[in-house]
């Protein structure tokens, strides 16, 4: 089985709850509180560690408290850390959820991990050029995600670009993409089709295609599944019901870790999205990103299911 690895951020997740937003000067008592692990990267990284892969996380952090909570977040994932440390506060989001409708706001300062850099490239380009899968997104520097993509493809790496959070990228980058993994929301900023059902899907992943990407575009269309587009197949890969819905905030990060595990092992690259497919259906039966990825075996059970 080959490795993986991420690169991404992570940052402390600091969620309030309360019946409304306070106005400027005001203090509110609010309903609940909650700190755990965040970052798409990192989020990412500990669902590909609990599918069973060989993960490494690169990134930034600060010997901190929350740099502490992020390798012990990995190290119970079996994710090795490649973290480089500076003096720079780790990560941090501000999370707002209404009581009653659910509606969040959202304030991510992405601390030591904004600072990764194309240096920070180059000093692991060997780390990087010698995985069997790299994958990263959109939340740290895009310098950075664009070199490290450079340097996994000259490498012989297989790459995944997963566009989030939406972002005009720089011309060239999609050419060093064998998959691309947009939601939505993302495929639509990328290629400027709606995505509405499987029909604009499958325009939208075609455009990316046009656009550069080189083996398939996988977009990921929540309660339907994800639709999967490339030179010998273009189909649906439904969801599965692995419950009732607690919560999807991992979802997306869920479907990408095991893509890129299942990859890693060898399989068809529509026997990973499925695998993905699998992985997030049972991550959305439960609360919190991190905390809800399952592990192999739920995932083989569903799948044998």
């Amino acid at each position: 089985m080959g490795n993986v690895v991420v690169l991404g951020i992570f940052v402390a997740d600091a969620t309030f709850r309360a019946d409304r937003q306070p106005k400027i000067g005001e203090t509110l008592l609010g309903r609940s509180f909650a700190l755990g692990p965040g970052g798409k990267g990192s989020n990412q990284a500990v669902a590909a560690g609990r599918a069973g892969a060989d993960v490494t996380m690169l990134t930034r952090l600060c010997r901190d408290t929350f740099g502490a909570m992020a390798k012990q977040v990995w190290a119970e994932a079996g994710v090795t850390s490649a973290a480089i440390e500076g003096d720079t506060p780790t990560g941090a989001a501000f999370i707002f959820i209404e009581h009653g409708t659910g509606d969040n706001a959202i304030i991510v300062a992405p601390g030591a991990a904004g600072e990764l850099s194309v240096s920070d490239i180059e000093a692991n380009a060997d780390l990087i050029g010698g995985a069997s899968v790299f994958m990263t997104q959109l939340e740290q520097p895009m310098a950075a995600a664009f070199r490290a993509l450079d340097v996994a493809r000259a490498g012989g790496a297989v790459t995944i670009l997963n566009p989030a959070p939406g972002a005009a990228l720089p011309d060239g980058m999609l050419a060093l993409c064998d998959y691309v993994t947009p939601n939505e929301t993302e495929a639509e900023d990328l290629t400027g089709i709606p995505v509405t059902d499987q029909d604009s899907a499958r325009a939208a992943a075609a455009a990316l295609l046009e656009a550069g990407v080189q083996k398939a575009a996988v977009l990921t269309l929540g309660a339907q599944g994800a639709y999967y587009h490339g030179a010998e197949h273009s189909l649906l890969v439904p969801a599965f019901n692995a419950g009732p819905v607690a919560e999807t905030t991992g979802a997306g990060d869920a479907f990408n870790g095991a893509f890129a595990t299942a990859l890693a092992e060898g399989r068809d690259p529509v026997e990973a999205a499925r695998f993905g497919c699998a992985t997030a259906a049972i991550s959305v039966t439960r609360p919190g990103a991190a905390a809800s990825m399952p592990l192999r075996a739920e995932i083989d059970a569903l799948l044998a299911g």
